[in-house]
């Protein structure tokens, strides 16, 4: 029977992992537990009133999705880690595991120059 972990060790554990691993972890609690956390952002959206009406109408951040990484693995890889600052081990992982976010609450303008160096690259990147 494994040892079940203080507040304190469990906290310990979370900050020691890496992006990639959070994001993966937020993903299985969602599904685990049938709950989303964007899901709880929205009652604090809906608290700006028109304000959060009116910036929701025209998207302004885009999310930066690496698709395919084509016949230059090593150059997106470089990529990557460039973008994200994460370990070489890390990018590796992302761009093995593709489609992947790369980039998340860009701006339009943030968002265009990262597919641009994504493509010199050589991958190939969707904004969403």
């Amino acid at each position: 029977m494994a040892k079940q972990l203080s507040s304190e060790e469990l906290i310990e554990q979370i900050e020691n992992m890496s992006v990639l691993d959070l994001a993966s972890l937020v993903k299985d609690l969602e599904e685990k537990f049938g709950v989303s956390a964007a899901a709880m952002a929205a009652p604090v959206a809906a608290a700006g009133g028109a304000a959060a009406a009116d910036d929701a109408a025209e998207k302004d951040e885009f999310d930066v999705v690496l698709t395919t990484f084509g016949d230059k693995k090593i150059n997106v890889i470089k990529m990557v880690r460039e973008v994200t600052s994460l370990g070489l081990k890390e990018a590796k992982e992302l761009v093995d595991n593709l489609p992947k976010p790369v980039k998340e609450g860009a701006s339009k303008d943030e968002a265009d120059e990262l597919k641009a160096k994504f493509e010199e690259a050589g991958a190939q990147v969707e904004l969403k």
